[in-house]
C-alpha cells in the first residue's frame, strides 16, 4: 500500500560527516523497515530532474551543486503511516527549528545542509523511490 512506504536520501553533508550509520540506526529504531538501499552519486542531470519542482526558485542552482558534490544514500522505507511518521522523525527543514531528538536536530548543519530528504506525500514517495530504484531493487 502506498501509505506504507516513503523515500529518503541521506544527503552529501551527512555522508561526508560519517552519519550514515547513526541516521540508519535512528530510522530502524523508529520502526521503519528498509526495503531498498544504495550508496550512489547524483549527476547534475539527476539532481536537476529530481528537484525540477524547485527549478524556478532562487536556491535551485545551489541545491543541485550541493546534491552532486558527493555520494548520497537513497532508501525506501516501510512502516504504517510512513510519510507522516518519517517527516516527524526527520524534523523541520531548518535544524534550528527541529524538535530535539530528530534527525535534522542531531545531524544537520543548516537549512541548506539539512542531512536528509523525506518525501512529502505518498504520491511523491512513489515517484522519488522509482527515480532511484528499479522494481527488482525493492524488497
Amino acid at each position: 500500500m502506498a501509505d506504507n512506504r516513503t523515500f529518503t536520501m541521506i544527503k552529501p553533508d551527512a555522508v561526508e560527516n560519517g552519519h550514515i550509520g547513526g541516521i540508519l540506526d535512528q530510522i530502524t529504531a523508529s520502526g521503519f523497515r528498509i526495503v531498498a538501499l544504495k550508496l550512489t552519486q547524483m549527476t547534475q542531470r539527476d539532481a536537476e530532474t529530481f528537484y525540477a519542482v524547485h527549478n524556478e526558485r532562487p536556491f535551485f542552482g545551489e541545491l543541485v551543486e550541493f546534491m552532486t558534490r558527493g555520494p548520497i544514500v537513497a532508501a525506501i522505507l516501510e512502516k504504517d503511516n510512513a510519510v507522516e511518521d518519517f517527516r516527524t522523525l526527520i524534523g523541520a527543514t531548518n535544524p534550528e527549528d527541529a524538535a530535539e531528538g530528530t534527525i535534522r536536530k542531531k545531524y544537520a548543519k543548516s537549512i541548506g545542509e539539512n542531512a536528509v530528504h523525506g518525501s512529502d506525500s505518498d504520491e511523491n514517495a512513489q515517484i522519488e523511490g522509482a527515480f532511484h530504484f528499479a522494481g527488482r531493487e525493492m524488497f
